[in-house]
């Protein structure tokens, strides 16, 4: 199966909060985010509908804090709120460039987000709008990648693209193995049975059953977004 741009209409972003805080580590990267912005806003431009899901790392990892001794259920709230926290900051820049954007949470924060339902973010889309969806699934244990195929199966939409700090995926860590080889298509039971670091298993799983496509690319390269929609050549294409 090839990638065919011609039937991308529908798209959810995946981005980790480790590439919002750039080369510092933690909080927000302005040049990184401004890039990132205008990246998001060209593909949108473009007519694309976009769902975005961000990791909470730049502020909190639930699931890796050092201390494991403390509650994992109070860890995991913890990060589920810090990617709310994220897509708030996101979806601001956003609307500061005059391209509407709209925060969704899992979590009940009636204050300063919508509560996420899917019919709700269908509307939103429809309407033009930018989504961010956060609050991860709303439960602990699960990671941000599972919510970022979750949301893409509940709301239908054509594929999940991960942006990540490399073009795609490898046979190896491309950064410590210079023989890696880059790996431009591979169905899901290849994935498996090469154990490529696609996703975590249990977003991969949901992905797979649901036969929801994947691409991983690199976000960090200038218009990387809209060359990874338009472009078979950038990028890994993970499909049934």
């Amino acid at each position: 199966m090839k990638y065919q741009p011609e039937k991308i209409h529908r798209i959810l972003l995946k981005l980790s909060g480790e590439f919002l805080a750039g080369k510092q580590g933690h909080g927000y990267d302005d040049a990184v985010i401004d890039s990132l912005t205008d990246g998001i806003i060209s593909a949108k431009r473009l007519g694309y509908s976009i769902a975005i899901v961000l990791g909470g790392g730049n502020i909190f990892r639930g699931g890796t804090w050092k201390d494991q001794s403390l509650n994992r259920v109070t860890l995991d709230n913890i990060g589920m709120l810090a990617t709310v926290q994220n897509a708030l900051y996101l979806a601001e820049i956003l609307n500061g460039k005059n391209y509407p954007a709209e925060v969704f949470s899992s979590l009940v924060m009636n204050q300063v987000a919508r509560r996420y339902k899917p019919s709700s973010a269908l509307q939103a889309l429809e309407a033009g709008k930018i989504c961010l969806l956060s609050g991860g699934t709303g439960n602990p244990y699960f990671t941000t990648d599972t919510a970022a195929v979750l949301r893409a199966v509940e709301l239908k939409l054509d594929i999940v693209f991960k942006g990540t700090n490399v073009d795609g995926l490898y046979s190896a860590d491309p950064k410590k193995d210079p023989a890696a080889k880059f790996i431009a298509s591979a169905t899901f039971s290849q994935c498996l049975e090469q154990k490529l670091g696609v996703m975590d298993m249990t977003a991969f799983s949901l992905a797979r059953e649901n036969g929801m496509p994947i691409k991983i690319f690199n976000i960090g390269r200038p218009d990387g977004l809209c060359q990874a929609i338009a472009s078979p050549e950038h990028g890994t294409y993970i499909h049934p």
